[in-house]
């Protein structure tokens, strides 16, 4: 049990730093790690924050190794941080599947044995790990959240049950149904239960239909036509068509070719850090 932070990494990086903690979790019950990036403290002192939340199987570390995003967020002044997909631990409940249990949180309050005593990676977010961002680092000031895949589910929940919080919202081939698509049911029924009713408050199509917050925190989407998932588990094209109804202020832009990877990430973090920064 790790009671405090932890540094376990630190690296120069365009002008900024790159940090990596370990910290006990008392919402997930065990340790977690984050990363951090932070840029020049000298000319900015209170940077706003960008969160990332990544996808399925994922650690906080593939984003920081392989989206390529610290030398625009120097640029910018802009913070980032990191959480991990899931608890993690020898006494964490797991399944033998890729796609459920440890690196597969959905960004949920689970509610359903096994899962329930660790799987609040919600909460983990929104309080825990927001408490320790502003309190030990400062970061107070304004917030905007992004995420690929399951972590692009997350963004879009998270900023759209918080309304007002965030000053906008991004997403890389986000699961934006997980209702309706395999992915989702699946980890719903284990971490959910059966009741469908309790699901839909973790749907993004389903909060933007019922949406009535008086702030619209604008949200970007980036799509890659040659993403194998698209048609079986991601489908933003429902959420645009709902946004559209609804006169949300949601772009949804396919790029011809890209695929599900990092390569497709790494390709467009500059112009998402670019959309956010003109919100914050």
């Amino acid at each position: 049990m790790t009671e405090k932070l932890e540094l376990l990494e630190e690296h120069r990086s365009f002008d900024g730093v790159q940090l990596k903690y370990r910290h006990y979790s008392t919402v997930l019950g065990c340790d977690m790690t984050f990363s951090l990036f932070l840029p020049n403290k000298e000319e900015f002192e209170t940077p706003p924050l960008v969160w990332w939340l990544s996808g399925l199987t994922c650690t906080d570390d593939n984003f920081t190794h392989k989206a390529g995003a610290q030398k625009k967020a120097a640029e910018l002044g802009v913070a980032m941080l990191m959480p991990d997909t899931s608890p993690r631990g020898d006494g964490v409940a797991d399944s033998a599947d890729w796609d459920l249990g440890q690196g597969a949180g959905f960004y949920v309050n689970a509610t359903e044995e096994p899962w329930a005593r660790n799987y609040k990676m919600y909460d983990y977010i929104v309080t825990e790990l927001t408490a320790i961002a502003r309190d030990e680092f400062g970061l107070t000031g304004p917030e905007s959240i992004m995420g690929h895949s399951m972590g692009g589910h997350g963004a879009l929940v998270i900023g759209l049950r918080n309304s007002g919080r965030f000053c906008s919202i991004s997403a890389f081939a986000p699961i934006v149904n997980p209702m309706e698509v395999p992915w989702g049911l699946k980890a719903f029924d284990a971490y959910l239960g059966a009741d469908r009713e309790t699901w839909s408050e973790w749907d993004a199509t389903k909060l933007l239909v019922e949406y009535d917050g008086r702030t619209q925190t604008p949200i970007l989407i980036d799509q890659g036509t040659g993403d194998s998932f698209y048609d079986g588990q991601l489908q933003p094209a429902k959420l645009a068509e709902i946004a559209d109804e609804q006169g949300y202020p949601l772009a949804l832009r396919m790029q011809d070719g890209y695929d599900h990877s990092y390569y497709f990430i790494a390709s467009f973090i500059e112009e998402h850090l670019e959309f956010h920064q003109k919100y914050l």
